[in-house]
Order: structure tokens, then sequence, then C-alpha cells
């Protein structure tokens, strides 16, 4: 070995001896060490069946509202060491105080989780349920809202984990506002933030969700966090089958038009395309979760429910996706909707919420919107009961369809007093196989003397959509619910005076009296218009189905809207009084003078009368010459 060599490798340990003695840890971290092995052998040394044990009482820890059941006597870093082996970075939070936090404005109560963070019930300050509870859009360890992910090679999902609470609660009133921060720690400067921030007297809460210093933890290939959100719905309603037939999935999508899961059915969508808010819709209520910028695709959602369970009325779920760039902070800004399905309030949140109350499609929702709604709220604003403001809105709508009324009524008075002409036609015709001539004599008779026979069905026609529009509008009003008239209790429920202690198909297990005074009063109103028109074979063949509908119609409202009956009824009851006054102010002998004067008057064929005449001449019959 030559000098330099020697040299070379006196210095190699020259340096190494210095590295060694500058890195020698100190007393306390050789102590910590030591701690560690000691704790590591100790879990290697546990027996099998100890070995078990511990994994159960970590399984029931996790799985346990008590926070104070009895755990096995563990040292502190073994028990650090299973947590984190199951949860990664956020094993400090696995264990935690259980409880709630309290946020409150003038309309509505929130119970804020520490387990999860999330709300775990909201309650509507100014509501009840029909059983004079407090009415909680939803509540119970049941409802589920959580952010699911990938750290540490560990699964974790917030919804097992506690966070920590910026303070123990609020209340707040009017203009002002204030903000709860929940915070779930992954070590220093690493934390999920959730932020929520209430107004004094408003539905909607601001909900930010804050991702800090998380790009080191969540796995690098994840570039999304999942979002699983559920809500059991809980039956609050009179008619827990109306409840079902309207309780849904309503969402928004990116371009403004909604859509929904239909309410008769339990299904699951996957949903490809942005969105703008998904909504669990109650009858009455709903809770929506809104995204300022929007929800990127995929969104899947699904209903169920329980037939056998009459405490929930649907099971509603929605899995929604949070854009994760991996950077030291990031944010999502999210708004909740707890409230009422009122029109007016939704419509002035110009968030397209108003889109969930079913008045309706084309004229029909038109009708309710721009016509019956305005003057639904005028009249509210006069301080009368209800079932008042039903029969005030009716006189309008029949005063506003009374041109129509009118027509029809002319229409059925001109077809009567021409019944001695049209019986004179049935008798010429009797025992002839020749309903063609018959018909065409009868049309050609109609035409002479100027009437339209099917002159009471067009303005008929005009009237339909506001009966249809009402038959959406009444069910669906808030402003109905729990208001009571007469023997009702319920204007947005079926009214009962005597409940069946059995259950009739098609019918049901009550006695509905404003059903029954609607259904009455329609078949007087079908008698008295078949009496009217006797003679008039279009009727004749339709005598059986005009009676049919009332039954029928029995059975539907039976457990409908007492609202809506009422309203029915109301509207019956005027018609009759407007024929009779139409009655006593037409002279039937004047119409027949009349009839008789155009018969002399030349007429032009109607193309009616023209494509009857070819039909007839197709099958061979030829007309009598003048």
């Amino acid at each position: 070995m030559d000098k330099n060599t020697g040299i070379g490798l006196a210095l190699i340990l020259l340096i190494f001896v210095g590295f060694n003695y500058v890195n020698m840890p100190t007393e306390a971290e050789r102590a910590e060490a030591q701690r560690i092995q000691d704790s590591i052998a100790e879990a290697e040394a546990l027996t099998a069946d100890q070995t078990a044990e511990v994994e159960e009482a970590v399984a029931e820890v996790a799985a346990s509202n008590d926070s104070t059941a009895a755990q096995p006597e563990l040292s502190d870093s073994l028990r650090a060491i299973q947590l984190q082996a199951k949860y990664g970075d956020f094993g400090a939070a696995a264990e935690g105080e259980e409880g709630t936090v309290v946020i409150e404005n003038d309309l509505i109560r929130i119970n804020v989780s520490k387990r999860g963070g999330h709300p775990l019930s909201v309650e509507l300050k100014e509501y009840q349920t029909f059983d004079s509870l407090p009415l909680q859009l939803f509540k119970g360890d049941n409802n589920r809202f959580a952010l699911d992910f990938w750290a540490n090679n560990k699964q974790v999902s917030t919804q097992d984990l506690f966070f920590s609470p910026s303070e123990d609660g609020f209340s707040v009133t009017g203009e002002n506002q204030k903000s709860l921060s929940m915070r779930l720690s992954a070590g220093p400067d690493k934390y999920i933030e959730y932020v929520y921030t209430l107004a004094g007297n408003s539905y909607l809460v601001d909900f930010d969700i804050n991702l800090v210093g998380l790009g080191s933890v969540i796995e690098r290939n994840a570039t999304t966090i999942d979002l699983n959100w559920k809500n059991d719905l809980p039956h609050q309603e009179k008619s827990l089958q109306n409840e079902r037939d309207n309780s849904t999935i309503y969402y928004r999508f990116s371009d403004d038009e909604v859509d929904y899961i239909s309410e008769r059915s339990d299904e699951q969508e996957e949903i490809k395309t942005d969105l703008q808010w998904v909504a669990f819709k109650q009858q009455f209520f709903s809770t929506v979760l809104l995204a300022k910028d929007g929800w990127e695709g995929p969104t899947t959602i699904e209903t169920s429910r329980d037939e056998a369970n009459d405490t929930v009325v649907k099971t509603c779920q929605a899995k929604l996706s949070i854009p994760f760039g991996h950077l030291e902070m990031e944010q999502v800004e999210l708004q909740w909707y707890f409230g009422p399905n009122h029109y007016s309030t939704l419509k002035g949140l110009e968030l397209g919420l108003e889109e969930m109350i079913p008045l309706g499609w084309g004229i029909f929702g038109w009708v309710n919107k721009f016509a019956v709604i305005p003057v639904f709220n005028l009249l509210e604003g006069t301080g009368l009961g209800y079932g008042i403001i039903i029969l005030i809105l009716t006189i309008l709508l029949k005063t506003a369809l009374m041109p129509f009324t009118y027509k029809a009524y002319m229409s059925t008075a001109k077809m009567r007093v021409l019944k001695p002409e049209i019986e004179e036609i049935n008798k010429k015709f009797e025992g002839k196989d020749d309903p063609m001539a018959k018909q065409q004599a009868t049309m050609a008779l109609y035409n002479k003397a100027g009437v339209n026979p099917l002159g009471g069905c067009l303005p008929m026609l005009f009237q339909m959509p506001i009966l249809i529009a009402l038959f959406r509008f009444f069910p669906a009003s808030i402003e109905l619910r729990q208001e009571s008239f007469l023997w009702a209790d319920d204007l947005s429920s079926y009214d009962s005076i005597f409940d069946l202690p059995f259950e009739i198909p098609f019918y049901g297990d009550h006695v509905s009296l404003f059903t029954l005074l609607m259904t009455i009063s329609t078949i007087f109103y079908t008698r008295l218009n078949m009496s009217m028109q006797a003679g008039s074979p279009q009727m004749e063949q339709m005598k059986w189905m005009m009676y049919l509908m009332p039954v029928m119609m029995l059975g539907w409202f039976n457990n409908y809207a007492s609202g809506l009956s009422y309203y029915y009824f109301l509207a019956n009851v005027m018609t009759f009084g407007q024929n009779f006054a139409f009655r006593k102010l037409v002279d039937d002998d004047a119409i027949h003078k009349k009839l008789q004067e155009n018969k002399k008057k030349p007429k032009k064929k109607s193309g009616f009368q023209k494509r009857l005449e070819e039909m007839a001449k197709e099958r061979g019959y030829q007309p009598p010459k003048k």
C-alpha cells in the first residue's frame, strides 16, 4: 500500500467516525426509540387470541356511539399504531367525544354531529308534522354525508372520524350571520374543514369544504373525492301514500333544464353530464345541495322505499364527485337549502328550485304560474281563511269563464228546441239499417237551423286548462297544508267523516264528505245536461260514460286533497246557479223562431257535412233529390 492510499483510507475512517458522533441520538431520542421498540415487541408478543380481542375492541370503538365503552387495557402507543394502521394519518381522529353542535336562526335549527361533521338533523321551526310534532327534514344515524377517499393506502370515510368544532354552537337572528368551523385533522397543517355560514332569516346555508395540506396524504393518482349523501325521508303528512307519490330526487343540469326520477318508481340513474344541484324532495319540503361551480359528472342517484316501514317515506341517495388537484389549499363552495316547497320562496332564490313544484306541463303550468298563484297570493293578503279564499277564487274563475259557460248553454238550448224535429228524424229511420243516412239527415237539420252540434263542447275545451291546472295546484300548495275548514282538518290532504274498519279496493278506509258532495253534484249536473240534450244521438251514446265518470272520480278523489274536491263542488254549484239564471233569461220560443228563420236562408255546407256526404256516397248512399 502506497502512502496516498493510506492517507485516503484514514480520511474516510475519520469522516465515518465523525458522522456517527455528530448524528448520535440524544438520551431522550434513545428512550423514545426504545419505547417504540417495546410497543412493537408488545404487539408482536400478543397471542392469536389476544390479537383477535384487540381487533374486536377496535371495531367496537369504530361502531359504537358511546366513547366511554369499556376498552382493552392497551398502551397508548399500541392504540395509536392500530388506529394509524386502519386510518392512516387520520388515525388520531378515530376517537373523540360524541355529541352535536347546534346552530340555528329564525327559521331552522341544525344539529351538526361531531362524528362526521355533517348535519345530523334539521328542524324547520315554523312547521309541525301532521301529529303536531316538530318537523325535521331528516334525523338519526341512518342519514349519511361523507367524503370517501384513499389515504396512505387506507380507505377513509369522514363519517367514521371526529371533527373539532370552532365553538359550541350559535343562534343568529335578523340580517346577521355567523359561521361554524368543523375541522378533521390529519396532522400538523393537514386537515379537512367544513364551514357552515348561517344568516338570521334564510333557509340557505353556505357550506364550504376546505382541503388543506392533503396533497401528500390522499393517493397521488386520485383526481376526485367521492361525496356520498343519503337521507331517510321521515313520515310527516297525514297520508303516507300521498307522501310517497310526491317524494323523489330532482336535479338541474348545467343548461338549466330540471329533471327527476319518477315518483312512482324506485330506480337508480347515472347522470354523466354536469349538474348545478341535487334535491331530495318531499311532498312539501326539500333538502337541496347546490354547487356554486357545478357538480362534475358522473353522478349516481337512487330512490328506494320499504312499504312495510311506515316511519320512512323513501330513502334517497346521491354519489357526487369533488375535484381534487393535490394543491396545498383547495376549496369547494356549496350551499344547503333546508326549507318548504313554497313557490314564491323558491322563485325568489333564482336557482330554478321552483321547478320542483309539480304545477303541470305546458299550458297547465302557465295557468298556475301566471293566473292561479298570483290571484291566490293576493287573496292570502286579506287574512281570510283558506276555505273562504278557495270560495272567492272559485267565484272569480267562474265569472271569468262565464262567456264560455253562456255559449255552451246557448248551444244546448238550441239542441233542446230542435228536439221534436230530431225525434221525427229518428222515427223516419226507425227499423232501417242505415245509420249514415240518419246521421246525414240530422246534420242537414243542424246546418239549416244554424246549430253547431259541437258548440257545447268547444267552450268546455277552453275551461279544461284551468280545471287541470287546479288539479295540480291544490295538492302541491303548501299554503293549504294543515289549514282547516269546516270538517276538514287539512285542505292539502283528504277529509274524513268516518273511518272504516276495513279498506275498500280503489276507494280507501275512510269516507270523504267533500268527495261525496263533489260526486253527487257532478251526477246531478250530468243528469241536467242529459235532460236538456235528450234526442241527441251523440249524447245517447255517451250517456253511460257520462254517469260512469263521477263514480270513478269518487274513488280517485277519496284520498286526494280535500281542497280540490271542495273547489270542484263549489264550481258545480255555481254552474247550477248560472244555468238557472240563463234559463230564466233565455226564451226558448225566441230561439226556436230564430232557428226557423235560419232554415229559410241559403246555407253553405260545412266541411264536416261535405265529408259526411262523401263517406255516404262511398258506401253507395244517394241523397234524396230536393
